[in-house]
């Protein structure tokens, strides 16, 4: 039989054992995950952060991998669909697109729920029901960044906590809102899309000049 202190330092190898050996588990397991949603800008969005498509869906339509950094975003994350044409299934065929491809008038970066979204340019939020207002497909709280400098209207899509109203003025670095997946099927990203003032999604153009990405791997 062991004397009480032996006994009672054996406890203690055995409990720091028991920790080493589950610690690893605990921390690969998707209940324990911590997702980084104030990741620095320059991160790369982590492994398993809830980056995957509901149901198995396939979620990247381009074949760039590399990660890219903006101001509107913290992080470093992937494109998921360009702008123009796209096989992915999520748009009815355009007779602007060959093969029945669908066509789509933004670009969506992935990136985890949560991620914070900032104003990449000054402007203002555009009231919600304006012309030009935003279907359900952008998701219930999409809202628009109006720039009179450029004539253009930002669509901001499929977020959450919105930190902005209609009416106010933003400036340049201000936090805006976080990525979610609100109306969108293939998980959360940021749908950036770029409109002249007061229009439509048939009048979006190019978004990228404005998105000013930058390739970091």
């Amino acid at each position: 039989m062991l004397r009480r202190p032996e006994a009672g330092r054996a406890r203690r190898r055995l409990l720091i054992s028991v920790i080493a050996t589950l610690s690893p588990l605990a921390l690969l397991h998707p209940a324990t995950a911590s997702p980084a949603l104030d990741a620095p800008a320059g991160a790369q969005s982590p492994a398993g952060t809830a980056l995957s498509a509901p149901h198995g869906r396939q979620r990247f339509w381009v074949a760039d991998k590399h990660h890219y950094r903006s101001p509107w975003y913290a992080g470093a994350h992937r494109k998921m669909i360009s702008f123009g044409c796209t096989r992915a299934p999520y748009y009815d065929p355009s007779p602007l697109c060959a093969d029945d491809r669908g066509f789509h008038h933004g670009l969506d970066i992935a990136m985890p729920c949560g991620n914070r979204l900032f104003a990449g340019l000054a402007g203002r939020i555009v009231n919600p029901s304006s012309a030009g207002a935003l279907g359900s497909a952008y998701g219930a709280h999409a809202f628009r960044v109006r720039s009179r400098r450029y004539s253009i209207d930002i669509v901001i899509g499929h977020v959450r906590r919105v930190f902005v109203h209609p009416g106010d003025r933003v400036r340049r670095g201000q936090r805006i809102a976080r990525a979610s997946d609100a109306g969108a099927p293939d998980g959360c990203h940021l749908h950036f899309e770029v409109r002249p003032v007061a229009g439509t999604y048939t009048d979006a153009v190019r978004p990228n000049p404005y998105l000013r990405l930058h390739r970091v791997s």
